[in-house]
């Protein structure tokens, strides 16, 4: 048997474009996968994780090109294979699974016919067995009724089972080398885990190596073996998981650490217990509060007699899976979706169950969107973006141009944006700055709450950090209050007062933040919890780069 490790890249350099105009994006990477091992690569977006994956499997696209250094699969040379030579080890020697199965599948093939190109490719089985053995690929995977679903389009299954079919395409080769470029990112956490699992479960099975992109430290924590660390496209630290999270050494992986919300849960605990000390009044009251899309009772609910209270001046969660009615619940608070029965009062003001098409109270509450790109019109500049809402809203005080462009300029410097973003277009700055620039636009009628709705799950973990830092800043500035919709428990348990858990559209759970974490027998919410990634090693204390004591995790554990 080969002691040659599954894949090793040698002083890997990659670099984009041509001549005067190429950019180099990966710098002398230098990594060693060893058979049935993971290895976690870990670090920002723009960072080069990709980039090197695609790199070592083979994947670049056109504008791509290995530049210097080598990378050997299995012992092989595969650094400059051509196209025939790379369309004998795909699906053999290496399977790759990508980040979105939705712009992965063909929608207009079913399952089985993409499983079976894959068995057709990869395994020579004959056309007569090719149904049978796509069947059996999705029963591997925990695909329920498999003969069934091979007849299925991609537009028929979830989010989690196409993550599933994807795995199987990938597996149908049985290759020794695994990639998996953040497979899980857009499930929930308790679908992530089961992904997670079954990929273990596999990786047991098939003898797999696998070589997993992730910006989630909790999930690198918990699943690698080995990890490396890359910042701007170099490599700044690598080595057995365990030791890299007792005791970082690059100041970089020390700070993405220390932003990890599973490896810092009470990061922000002091400030919390400050603010609950100086809670007044119910800033948000729902109760029995009822939803249905569509005509008569006989239509399931989208939210089914929901109550909770939102003190002001406070941070109230409301966590749950895809389709539990969160954001059903957030536009109803924010005036942009009619209820069914029930009652919601806003700063002492009941809501009209049949709102118009303007938000009524936007001056008590705004609704921060989880995706800023689609919340902000392409066609605005950054100034006209965050204005808009005093042109929609005009009261005394904002009714000149003058006046407007001064509270304009205001806002942006509250949530720590430059002048010179007011001429941009949003597609022209960073995801981190957008985000900021939907603050800035809820900020600018001055309300008293906010209702943010996943504001940072397309974040990496470091921006995410300095978004809530800002939040926070702004909480203790100006009294704010906050409704905060995620399914991101970690990040939760970080930031909130109290927390109300919503399953299938009803409330489930409530309590204050220690109780719903510590104390809670609901066995809904100790799924959600017992499926935050990151717990499963033990604490030890990392020191920030500026200083700050935080609580990590460490050591996977063998399990």
């Amino acid at each position: 048997m080969s002691t040659s490790p599954a894949l090793e890249l040698r002083g890997l350099s990659v670099a984009y474009g041509q001549g005067s105009l190429a950019a180099n994006v990966v710098h002398g990477a230098d990594l060693r996968l060893e058979r049935g091992q993971t290895l976690s690569l870990v670090g920002q977006s723009g960072s080069g994780k990709s980039t090197l994956a695609l790199a070592a499997g083979g994947l670049l696209p056109a504008s791509g090109r290995i530049t210097a250094g080598t990378v050997h699969m299995g012992g092989e040379d595969v650094t400059h294979f051509n196209r025939r030579q790379w369309r004998r080890l795909r699906g053999t020697g290496v399977g790759y699974i990508p980040q979105d199965p939705l712009s992965s599948l063909d929608p207009l093939q079913t399952v089985g016919a993409q499983l079976g190109q894959a068995l057709r490719l990869h395994t020579g089985t004959p056309a007569a067995g090719i149904a049978a053995e796509a069947a059996a690929l999705l029963a591997k995977v925990g695909i329920h009724h498999p003969e069934q679903r091979i007849r299925s389009y991609p537009h028929e299954l979830s989010g989690g089972q196409l993550q599933r079919v994807l795995i199987a395409i990938a597996i149908a080769g049985r290759p020794q080398l695994l990639i998996a470029d953040e497979p899980t990112s857009a499930l929930d956490v308790t679908v992530q885990k089961t992904i997670l699992d079954l990929l273990a479960e596999l990786q047991a099975d098939l003898g797999l190596a696998v070589l997993f992109i992730t910006h989630d430290l909790a999930l690198a924590a918990d699943r690698s073996d080995t990890l490396a660390v890359l910042n701007e496209g170099k490599v700044v630290e690598s080595g057995p998981a365990g030791e890299i999270l007792e005791r970082p050494k690059d100041p970089y992986t020390q700070t993405l650490f220390a932003d990890a919300p599973a490896l810092s849960p009470h990061k922000y605990r002091s400030e919390l217990t400050a603010a609950a000390a100086s809670v007044r009044d119910s800033a948000v009251v729902v109760r029995g509060l009822v939803k249905r899309y569509g005509a008569g009772d006989v239509v399931p609910a989208a939210v089914d007699g929901v109550s909770f209270t939102v003190r002001a001046g406070s941070t109230h969660a409301l966590v749950g899976e895809s389709g539990s009615g969160k954001t059903t619940v957030a536009r109803v608070l924010a005036g942009l979706e009619s209820f069914s029965g029930g009652s919601v009062t806003v700063g002492g003001r009941t809501l009209d169950p049949a709102p118009g098409t303007v938000n009524p109270h936007a001056r008590q509450l705004q609704l921060v969107y989880q995706n800023p790109l689609a919340a902000l019109d392409p066609k605005f500049s950054i100034g006209q973006s965050i204005e808009e809402p005093l042109h929609l809203h005009r009261t005394d005080g904002t009714a000149s141009r003058r006046e407007r462009a001064a509270r304009v300029a205001e806002v942006l410097d509250r949530v720590g944006l430059p002048q010179a973003l007011l001429e941009r277009r949003p597609r022209e700055i960073s995801g981190g700055q957008r985000q900021r620039v939907a603050i800035a636009r809820a900020l600018v009628l001055t309300p008293e709450i906010l209702v943010l709705d996943e504001p940072t799950s397309a974040l990496d973990v470091t921006v995410q950090a300095r978004i809530i830092d800002l939040l926070f800043h702004l909480r203790e500035e100006a009294g704010l209050t906050y409704l905060f919709i995620s399914h991101d428990l970690s990040l939760v348990r970080q930031i909130a007062d109290e927390i109300s858990v919503l399953r299938t559209g009803r409330l489930v759970d409530a309590g204050s933040v220690d109780h719903i974490f510590d104390e809670s027998t609901n066995p809904y919410t100790r799924q959600l919890i017992d499926s935050i990634p990151g717990q499963h090693g033990r604490a030890v204390s990392l020191r920030h780069p500026a200083g700050r004591a935080v609580t990590a995790l460490a050591e996977r554990t063998s399990a």
